[in-house]
């Protein structure tokens, strides 16, 4: 907090300061005594009414009355990670969009409308959907990838975006990023302002490859391929078409490999994707069998497609993890990676 010579803490921050990293200290429940002090630090995202909006990494936002406040200043970004490779918010984002790409696409600006997505059967399918509904593979390959400028006002770009989901029919969705130096604050609280609402949340991570290569992991059992067959497709949960959407998507990437450790039948006991770019590899889709956790395959699986990226140049690795997914976390805790930046997943919710 700001604290002058006279040893008061002071408000040191105003509306001009839109758009830049704050910590401020604010009044809850009540200015009366028993009232509680709260801190909150992240990017203000507006200045309005006499309301302060702040986003915080992980892309909560917080709501301050400006009469709590109690002090605050400007703070520099977020210091450097001190471990692993270093790396800007929108190279990782660039190379996140090339290991996962859509089957259309369309410019906006700078922003990219993206979409992959199969016809529903006009039989339909078991649950009850409704013949002729379109559905998209992911919201990765089925949102706007929002960076840079849309060459439009931020409100206009949206209204674009909705009407061109709509005529594919298609939600309409836009990935934002949180919590890194030139990520997307602004963006966020705009999104929230004009109708969008954040449905899910993942942090991207990132380590250093070679000690992932170098793990004492048994890689005996793990088949590389260069083509996505039906066994791998079998195990792999995020679709229940193997479409041609989804093998394209699957299929993208400057040069990507999938692996499978053979299980007890047609199903491997685990799988896993890489998508080999540079000097980064990026890890997707690996899964184990849920009768078979807990025995290493994960790990024999990341470090099988490591080695193939080390081979291939890659020093460097990222990966996408939910939130809530505990043991993922823990895994790649173990293996060195760490948090860069939160991306998030705005849909259009009709009024």
């Amino acid at each position: 907090m700001e604290i002058t010579g006279a040893g008061r803490l002071e408000v040191r921050v105003t509306s001009a300061d839109v758009g830049k990293r704050v910590s401020v200290r604010y009044v809850t429940d009540s200015a009366e005594p028993g009232g509680k002090f709260t801190d909150a630090v992240g990017v203000l995202t507006s200045w309005e009414a006499g309301v302060l909006l702040i986003t915080r990494k992980s892309g909560e936002s917080v709501r301050i009355p400006e009469s709590s406040l109690v002090a605050g200043k400007v703070v520099p970004a977020a210091p450097a990670r001190r471990r692993g490779p270093s790396a800007t918010f929108a190279e990782l984002a660039r190379a996140t969009a090339r290991a996962w790409q859509p089957v259309e696409s369309e410019a906006l600006g700078e922003w990219t409308l993206r979409a992959a997505f199969h016809e529903v059967p006009p039989e339909g399918r078991p649950g009850g959907a409704v013949a002729g509904r379109r559905v998209g593979f992911t919201r990765r390959a089925n949102s706007v990838l929002a960076l840079g400028d849309p060459g439009l006002p931020v409100a206009e770009a949206l209204t674009h975006a909705r009407a061109w989901y709509a005529a594919r029919g298609l939600p309409a969705y836009v990935q934002a990023a949180t919590g890194a130096e030139g990520t997307q604050e602004l963006l966020c609280a705009a999104l929230d302002r004009h109708g969008w609402r954040r449905e899910v949340s993942a942090e991207v991570r990132i380590g250093a490859l070679a000690p992932i290569g170098d793990l004492d992991a048994d890689v005996s059992a793990v088949r590389l391929s260069r083509t996505v067959d039906e066994a791998w497709l079998r195990r792999y949960r995020r679709s229940e078409e193997a479409s041609p959407a989804v093998r394209s998507v699957l299929a993208s990437g400057p040069s990507v490999w999938f692996a499978s450790v053979a299980g007890t039948g047609e199903v491997p006991a685990a799988i896993g994707r890489c998508v080999v770019d540079g000097r980064w590899a990026g890890f997707m889709a690996v899964e184990v069998d849920p009768d078979r956790r807990r025995l290493g395959l994960a790990t024999s699986v990341m470090t099988a497609l490591a080695r193939q990226a080390l081979d291939e140049g890659a020093s460097a690795a990222w990966l996408q993890v939910e939130a809530d997914n505990d043991a993922a976390r823990a895994l790649y805790d173990g293996m060195g990676f760490a948090p860069h930046h939160h991306y998030h997943h705005y849909r259009w919710v009709e009024a």
